[in-house]
């Protein structure tokens, strides 16, 4: 099996999406990448432990996408093996009434992991930037000042919002949050042939919208929107990766790989230091003679 260097998929602006890889061939069988996934997942959990008795660091993985490109079946397969009191998943929908009353951040800021924890956002603040971009009327709902038609929306207020994510995530990243933001690639070709799926199949005909279809026609418009957002926010403190994604067990597993290999660089992240030793014969006397 290919030796994955995470530098690889690392990008690094200025870049065309057009020009990043959708396909990566691993050199290896459909069963091999599966049992490496599997035990890059019981590291990542071990690891998540260890986080969560340290406790002085966080994580945020943000999965971003197009349609179908297989967010929420990599989320269930990556952290499988977590403990469920580390880590939490959240899938940012429309904004309620009280989230249009206030930053368009607010409620990214609510759902932000505590120390020791992972926090997976499926989809995450990058909509505003992106869904956001490409119908802009959903902007108009936030009731900014001076924003009162869609002609108001120009560059420069694209511009602001990215400034704003870089220094949201600069911020927390400087208190201890270790941010991960994955960009799950696939082809439109690919794309098709999962709508047609969906379609194909009874028991995934419920995963199907009218809508997919509609947003499909808008894919030049999305892929603008994601250039524009990638390179102007993929910093060394949270830092883009392109993920091959017309694969999805493959996928999985660079995704998984990505985040052991990172988080293996804390060397610092250690269980707490115990002085148990010192008492453990007390305390076993204790029991023994109950």
């Amino acid at each position: 099996m290919e030796n994955i260097d995470i530098k690889d998929f690392s990008i690094q602006p200025e870049i065309k999406l057009s020009e990043l890889p959708t396909h990566i061939d691993l050199e290896a069988k459909a069963s091999k990448v599966e049992k490496q996934l599997l035990k890059t997942r019981r590291n990542l959990g071990e690891m998540q432990n260890k986080l969560y008795a340290h406790s002085k660091y966080s994580v945020l993985v943000c999965i971003q996408g197009m349609d179908t490109s297989g967010k929420d079946s990599l989320i269930r397969e990556v952290f499988k093996d977590f403990n469920v009191r580390g880590v939490n998943c959240y899938s940012f929908k429309k904004p309620t009434l009280l989230e249009l009353q206030q930053d368009f951040l607010w409620r990214h800021y609510k759902r932000l992991p505590a120390r020791g924890k992972y926090a997976v956002f499926n989809r995450s603040h990058y909509e505003n930037v992106l869904i956001s971009r490409v119908h802009p009327k959903i902007v108009l709902n936030e009731n900014l000042p001076h924003i009162n038609q869609v002609e108001d929306l120009s560059e420069e207020f694209w511009n602001k919002r990215l400034r704003q994510i870089n220094q949201f995530e600069q911020i927390i990243a400087e208190n201890g949050t270790i941010i991960f933001k994955f960009f799950l690639n696939i082809s439109k070709d690919e794309q098709k042939n999962r709508l047609l799926r969906r379609l194909n199949k009874p028991h995934k005909n419920w995963k199907f919208a009218p809508e997919d279809i509609e947003e499909r026609q808008l894919w030049n418009n999305y892929t603008s929107a994601y250039e524009k957002a990638i390179n102007a926010t993929s910093k060394s403190y949270a830092p883009w990766y392109n993920i091959p994604a017309d694969d999805k067990p493959t996928a999985r597993y660079l995704v998984a790989k990505i985040l052991e290999e990172r988080m293996s660089t804390f060397s610092d992240i250690k269980y707490p230091e115990s002085d148990l030793d010192k008492t453990i014969k007390f305390y076993k006397d204790k029991l023994d003679n109950e």
